[in-house]
């Protein structure tokens, strides 16, 4: 199906928002938030309108397709306001969700033996997705600890750096380990 306007301008919508990136989430003023999550229903309500020309399964098909853009847009819009990997987790979750509508509903025009095997290939992507997303988890609260071992490691080593000195020295040197460690210990 050729892209509409409202799923393009989504898209530019969501590729904004991209950029801002989570440093600049404290900066998404709640005028902003409101304004680009009327824009999504707009383009949502847009879409099923366009859909109300199909028929059949063309039709079911669109309208998943629209649900499911919507629910992206709206996990990303909440990602991109919060920047917290809780909310990046959803945006993940609910593209794999989005797809698996569609392709399930896709199978519809099948029948047979055809139907059951589009049906079991749609929750079998959709399983790799989710068990990506649980994996991708993992391995970031891997990371984040191992990051924090770290920096524990080197602020230990520059404290001990530090004492060795005395005086003022001793009291700057140490400010500036627990500044540059963002000393939590």
């Amino acid at each position: 199906m050729m892209p509409n306007i409202p799923s393009l301008r989504r898209i530019l919508l969501a590729a904004a928002l991209l950029t801002l990136g989570t440093a600049q989430a404290d900066n998404f003023s709640r005028a902003v938030y409101n304004g680009a999550k009327d824009d999504i229903k707009a383009s949502y309500k847009a879409e099923i309108k366009a859909c109300d020309s199909l028929g059949g399964n063309a039709k079911d098909i669109c309208t998943e397709s629209a649900k499911g853009n919507q629910k992206v847009a709206l996990a990303l819009l909440e990602y991109n306001r919060s920047g917290k990997a809780k909310d990046e987790a959803k945006f993940y979750e609910q593209q794999y969700l989005a797809r698996y509508e569609v392709a399930k509903e896709k199978c519809d025009d099948l029948g047979g033996p055809d139907k059951d095997i589009c049906v079991r290939e749609a929750k079998t992507l959709r399983d790799k997705a989710k068990s990506e997303l649980k994996l991708a988890k993992k391995v970031s609260s891997a990371n984040d600890t191992a990051t924090a071992e770290h920096m524990k490691a080197d602020y230990l080593l520059a404290k001990e750096k530090c004492d060795a000195l005395s005086g003022d020295a001793k009291g700057v040197c140490m400010a500036s380990a627990k500044a540059r460690y963002n000393e939590r210990w």
